[in-house]
């Protein structure tokens, strides 16, 4: 099995390839009270996925995810990259790879010794190369991976898509693309994200 620190780095191939820019705010919600759940849709070119963001447990990583998504940034990114990890399970990634002057600053580190939020089936996380670096970049995964401990911030849940999450995590990888601990785990063609909307509980 590949360290965490391997994890880590090779987690944000996009995130170090983009430079910095402006500042996020702070927001909120995921197993709380209603009120502090926030629905985000994922249109994708492969269905669609349905997050529920905790923004009372993680307030500052779930601002900065609603913040691309409001500012509409994330409209035309892609899931580029599928990690396998054991049988069956693994993570799908996405992020803005291709333009930095639509990234907003890093955000401060919510590890999930302090949420209280699990790298469970499902969970989204934020993709950093350090605590206090994360930006755009974000995973979600197939199933459990608890090696990753304190390294990445959970902020929420898959409610409606593990079908898709894990049909994209299945799907073509090139044989060649992929910098350090990272090749064979880039999608070809990597899954378009058409739309990330907020979305109201019923929808």
């Amino acid at each position: 099995m590949t360290s965490r620190i391997t994890f880590a780095l090779a987690l944000c191939l996009a995130t170090s390839a983009v430079a910095q820019q402006t500042a996020p705010a702070p927001a909120a919600t995921a197993t709380a009270p209603r009120a502090d759940i926030v629905r985000v849709a994922l249109d994708t070119a492969q269905g669609r996925i349905v997050l529920a963001l905790d923004q009372a447990r993680a307030p500052v990583t779930t601002a900065n995810f609603l913040r691309y998504v409001d500012s509409k940034r994330f409209d035309g990114i892609t899931f580029y990259r599928a990690m396998p990890y054991g049988q069956g399970n693994g993570l799908i990634q996405a992020g803005i790879t291709k333009d930095a002057r639509l990234l907003y600053p890093p955000v401060k580190h919510e590890p999930p010794s302090e949420t209280g939020l699990k790298m469970d089936a499902g969970a989204i996380a934020m993709a950093n190369l350090g605590p206090g670096t994360a930006r755009s970049d974000f995973f979600i995964l197939a199933g459990p991976i608890t090696t990753f401990g304190d390294a990445f911030a959970v902020f929420g849940h898959v409610v409606e898509g593990m079908d898709v999450v894990k049909a994209i995590l299945a799907s073509p990888v090139s044989p060649t693309k992929g910098g350090e601990g990272m090749k064979g785990q880039m999608l070809e063609p990597a899954i378009a994200i058409r739309t990330a909307r907020r979305v109201d509980p019923a929808n």
